[in-house]
């Protein structure tokens, strides 16, 4: 039995419980592999309701990308042209190195329903399921020297957090130095991972995962607490072609801005987002702990924080905790 012809008995029966010895009768199989086919489905992204006494029925079917749509929907010129969109893969961010190793352009895009194996920053896991969230990494070639890279994570950041919340109108913001942010629960992760050369960027594979219909379900208990969805925030299911396409030009939009103008316009709009500002916190650092209330954003990237004694120290990388 495969899954076509078992969802083909579903979806002539919209919305009805479809019986176990129906379905056993008209495509020759067990109560067990039936079941089996089900879970299956399940995996996929498919929704159920089970009833012992009606069968099956049919909830609702995972929302998969199209390549034709995203492509008649994209507005801009170089980010996501061109664009590959994979059912499963390991890891976007695996995928879109290959390319890049073998000269992929800047705006080479890999989108993936699924990863078995995503990551975030510090080789942390990533809940990816399929159909229901945006996991894609794509290919930067700046001509900017290699301590500039922690910029690129800032710029990209902000193009999310915009274009977010413009389509949604939920109240997102951005917790330093990664992270998207509603109400202290994380939606969104960006790890840019670099290659170099002489001293000078050879690319950037910039990640992005977003959680945009993930439902409570989703979540293992112990990331309940600190992770939600666009759906979950909003209540409502969103477009994800929409999602894609309004992040990919705002992402352009401001990566040219920043070509053009540095990094002085990215910093303001930066902190005008932040959720990281003001708030006293420790920063686990590769040094040590470090207690104080980040001020603002500098230059370099890094994040600038008084200390308890009145003095300023620039962090270039850290973990940040709650606030004290």
């Amino acid at each position: 039995m495969n899954h076509d012809a078992l969802l083909q008995l579903f979806t002539a029966s919209p919305g009805e419980y479809v019986s176990g010895e129906r379905i056993s009768h008209e495509l020759g199989v067990s109560r067990t592999a039936i079941w089996k086919q089900i879970r299956k489905l399940e995996a996929a992204g498919y929704r159920f309701e089970a009833s012992r006494r009606l069968g099956y029925r049919l909830l609702s079917a995972p929302d998969f990308l199209s390549a034709e749509e995203l492509c008649a929907r994209m507005q801009t010129e170089r980010f996501g042209r061109p664009f590959q969109l994979f059912d499963t893969v390991d890891s976007t961010q695996n995928t879109a190195r290959a390319a890049a190793e073998d000269g992929a352009a800047e705006g080479t895009l890999v989108i993936a329903e699924q990863q078995s194996s995503g990551r975030g920053r510090m080789g942390r896991g990533w809940i990816s399921p399929r159909g229901k969230g945006i996991w894609m990494s794509m290919v930067l070639r700046p001509s900017v020297p290699i301590h500039f890279a922690p910029q690129l994570t800032l710029l990209t950041a902000v193009a999310l957090c915009r274009s977010l919340r413009r389509i949604t109108g939920l109240s997102i913001g951005i917790k330093w130095p990664n992270d998207l942010l509603i109400e202290g629960k994380k939606i969104s992760g960006i790890l840019l991972e670099s290659a170099a050369e002489d001293e000078r960027l050879k690319y950037i594979i910039a990640g992005i995962g977003i959680s945009v219909n993930l439902e409570e379900n989703d979540y293992p208990d112990e990331l309940k607490d600190k992770a939600t969805s666009l759906r979950i925030a909003g209540g409502r299911k969103l477009d994800r072609t929409e999602v894609i396409a309004g992040f990919l030009k705002e992402w352009e939009q401001l990566y040219e801005l920043y070509r053009e103008q540095g990094f002085g316009p990215i910093v303001t709009l930066w902190e005008a987002l932040s959720v990281s500002l003001g708030k006293k916190v420790r920063l686990i650092t590769p040094q040590g702990d470090v207690a104080g209330t980040p001020v603002a954003l500098e230059e370099s990237g890094a994040i600038r924080v008084r200390l308890d004694d009145g003095s300023h120290k620039s962090v270039f990388s850290a973990e940040m905790g709650e606030p004290l």
